[in-house]
């Protein structure tokens, strides 16, 4: 089902972008129209599949866990992908997933508390089977991190 985003849905966008848990007789107010028209709309859009919940932003670093690394994935056989996805998903550091093209059949990102933590970790994702070898890279500082700051750009 294709839907076409209009002014007043880009702008309810916005402002649940900003705050997840504004009241939509918030953002009615804000945008002088009804609290049903929001409501309305927003179930629309979770309908086609736009918003897809809502989500609270973590600060992991405040948690401990400094440490940001990125693992490049080689898979014995690119067919084992998806038995090798379910695995990773089971490890809760393994905060982002990818399957990509190019020299790995998958790139993710991990948290950890440190490098003995995610020693451990890296071990484990290499312990699965089907993973020939991985590569790892640490992240010295993590500048951008939203997945929601496209929706900022798009015009409608």
């Amino acid at each position: 089902m294709k839907y076409q985003l209009d002014k007043i849905d880009k702008k309810i966008l916005d402002f649940l972008v900003q705050n997840t848990r504004m009241p939509f007789t918030e953002i009615a107010k804000k945008m002088n129209v009804s609290a049903g028209t929001i409501h309305v709309r927003v179930k629309k859009m979770e309908d086609v599949g736009i918003i897809q919940g809502s989500s609270l932003i973590i600060d992991y670093g405040k948690l401990d866990y400094h440490f940001i690394a990125y693992i490049g994935i080689l898979l014995t056989k690119s067919n084992r992908t998806r038995e090798v996805l379910k695995e990773l998903s089971k490890i809760p550091n393994v905060v982002e997933i990818g399957v990509i093209s190019g020299k790995y059949n998958i790139f993710c990102k991990l948290r950890a508390k440190d490098t003995e933590d995610a020693k451990r970790i890296i071990y484990m994702i290499d312990d699965i089977q089907d993973v020939m070898r991985t590569e790892s890279m640490i992240s010295l500082e993590e500048y951008v991190s939203d997945k929601n700051r496209l929706i900022k750009a798009i015009t409608v």
